[in-house]
């Protein structure tokens, strides 16, 4: 990888998740990290998936949400909801993990990226090494890079 890749003036060094911590913990972590969503790790600190912003909205709300084409209807107030799905803050992170492979190697490619950011619902790509996570980059991060970039040219 060239020094001058958006990617590398993007990259994050962030904690990650234990597979088994409790969403509360994970949630605690992310707001810590500034960052729209974390890596989870195995206990062996293997690479699992992503835990962030979408997943956590996917465990307080009822899963048939994501298929409604307006939740308009539905006429609880979110305390009510939130009060309802508290349980799901001491459930394993793992229950919720995004696992699809969205994770690129240290010798990633900004097209790499872009195509990942583009073609994947995620908000940062892991950089994983030996299946271990070295860093990540946000897409809002990479967006940063690339438009200034765009503008100095």
């Amino acid at each position: 990888m060239s020094p001058d890749t958006l990617g590398r003036a993007a990259v994050r060094e962030v904690p990650t998740l234990a597979a088994d911590a409790p969403v509360t913990d994970a949630l605690k972590a992310l707001l810590a990290a500034r960052a729209p969503a974390l890596p989870v790790v195995r206990a062996d600190g293997t690479f699992l998936g992503i835990f962030g912003e979408r997943e956590f909205i996917n465990a307080v709300f009822p899963g048939y949400l994501g298929t409604l084409r307006s939740a308009a209807f539905v006429p609880h107030a979110i305390d009510d909801v939130i009060d309802r799905r508290l349980e799901c803050g001491q459930d394993p992170v793992s229950k919720y993990t995004n696992t699809e492979h969205i994770a690129v190697g240290p010798d990633y490619s900004d097209a790499q990226l872009a195509e990942t950011f583009l073609h994947h619902r995620v908000l940062i790509v892991p950089i994983v090494e030996n299946r271990r996570v070295v860093a990540i980059v946000t897409r809002a991060d990479f967006f940063e890079a690339l438009a200034t970039r765009f503008l100095d040219r």
